[in-house]
This record gives C-alpha cells, sequence and structure tokens, in this order.
C-alpha cells in the first residue's frame, strides 16, 4: 500500500508545487507587461487622469472643452474628445452652443443640484 501511495503523493505534491511556480511567474510577467503598457502610453494615460481630476472637482460639475482644452494642451481637438470619453465623460452643449463636459458618473449630483436651484 505504501509503496502505491509514497509516489502517487510525491507527484501530486510535485504538480501542486510546479502549478504554484507557474501561477506567481505568469502573474509576475502579466504585471510587468501591464505596466510596460502603461509607460508606452503614459501620455494617453496621464491625460485621461488629469480629465477625471479637472471633471471630479467639487464645486465644477460642469467644465467647457476651452478650460479642458486649455490644461490638456498639446491634443487635437477629436484626440482630446476621444481622451474625455475614454475617462468617463459625456459631451453636452449649452443654450449659447458652447460644448461642456461632466463624467457620468456625477450625474446624479448634478441632477440634485438643477432640483435645488444651484
Amino acid at each position: 500500500m505504501t509503496e502505491i501511495l509514497l509516489p502517487t503523493l510525491a507527484a501530486l505534491i510535485g504538480t501542486a508545487f510546479g502549478g504554484l511556480i507557474t501561477y506567481f511567474t505568469q502573474r509576475q510577467q502579466l504585471s510587468h507587461n501591464l505596466q510596460i503598457l502603461k509607460e508606452t502610453y503614459k501620455t494617453d494615460f496621464m491625460a485621461e487622469e488629469t480629465a477625471k481630476h479637472f471633471l471630479s472637482h467639487k464645486s465644477h460639475i460642469d467644465r467647457s472643452f476651452d478650460v479642458l482644452q486649455k490644461h490638456l494642451g498639446g491634443f487635437e481637438d477629436d484626440e482630446l474628445r476621444k481622451i474625455l470619453v475614454r475617462a468617463g465623460a459625456i459631451r453636452v452643449y449649452r443654450e449659447d452652443g458652447s460644448e461642456w463636459w461632466r463624467l457620468l458618473s456625477r450625474m446624479d449630483e448634478y441632477i440634485d443640484r438643477k432640483k435645488n436651484g444651484r
């Protein structure tokens, strides 16, 4: 009985240990690849983060496209619009025809302010 059980147990432990090594190696490789991608597209990632920062300001739910363009310089108009969409923003037009952007996640706050007349 021991003659059969011992090799089977050793094979099982070896397989589990090998699987753990493979898991941690793949996890580390995936993390490294993600870091390389972030470095490659750092400008886009930082532009999205900056857009989120401006659109998350406590007192300003909406930001005009002109203000965003001023602070996120170096992008063509349509390229900046794509960055804003990736950041989770939506575009609205005011009565005067100006283009404004707000985070979709702040729509409830926008509606509450509209109801309260602020």
